[in-house]
């Protein structure tokens, strides 16, 4: 679950690399962790083959994508998440009422402000619920109860954000360092990598 996608994906505007999709921005890292985690040789364009790609490895593997911002409005056109107001929400925890099965939700990115973690936290407090804290190690994952008939637990997994930003945080990170320093041509996309295996 990430924020929004860039505002090329609402003007059709998109780059040759793009794939017109959940987290298609070429900038977006997220398709080119699972490719690379699961060699799937996916093409990066703006086909239908491409979507179709990207659609059966969802199917297949019973993964579900949405971003948690239904809309939002920007002054300036970029994007920053930091950058839109008048934001809407989905209503996540109706689609977990709805959609039993569900039992982990991945945010791709953590708690900064008007990130998917963040949004999480505003959405669960309309509904009176928090997250509990399960491992504060990077990955930081948290639970919460869903207020059904079976309360159900929901574990969340705030992941390393693919941004160029987030290279900062990682090189600062002790496993990080220790990784490096025994492999040289480690680098923070290997780092998200590993992070994301665990999960996809």
């Amino acid at each position: 679950m990430g924020t929004l996608p860039p505002p090329r994906f609402s003007t059709g505007k998109l780059l040759e690399k793009d794939v017109d999709f959940c987290y298609g921005s070429y900038y977006n890292s997220l398709w080119l962790f699972i490719d690379k985690i699961h060699n799937l040789g996916l093409r990066y364009n703006n086909s239908n083959e491409a979507i179709e790609e990207r659609k059966a490895f969802l199917i297949k593997n019973k993964i579900g994508v949405c971003d948690i911002v239904e809309s939002a409005e920007r002054d300036k056109i970029d994007a920053s998440d930091l950058g839109m107001k008048t934001i809407k929400l989905r209503d996540i925890i109706g689609y977990l009422k709805a959609y039993p099965n569900i039992d982990t939700l991945l945010f791709t990115g953590g708690n900064s402000k008007n990130g998917p973690e963040y949004f999480f936290r505003k959405h669960l407090k309309t509904y009176g619920l928090k997250l509990e804290i399960v491992s504060n190690e990077v990955p930081r994952i948290h639970k919460f109860i869903i207020p059904d008939k079976a309360k159900r637990s929901i574990r969340t997994v705030s992941l390393t954000s693919g941004s160029g930003a987030a290279n900062i945080s990682i090189s600062r990170m002790p496993l990080y360092k220790q990784l490096k320093a025994k492999n040289p041509k480690f680098n923070t996309f290997d780092f998200r990598v590993m992070q994301h295996r665990e999960f996809f």
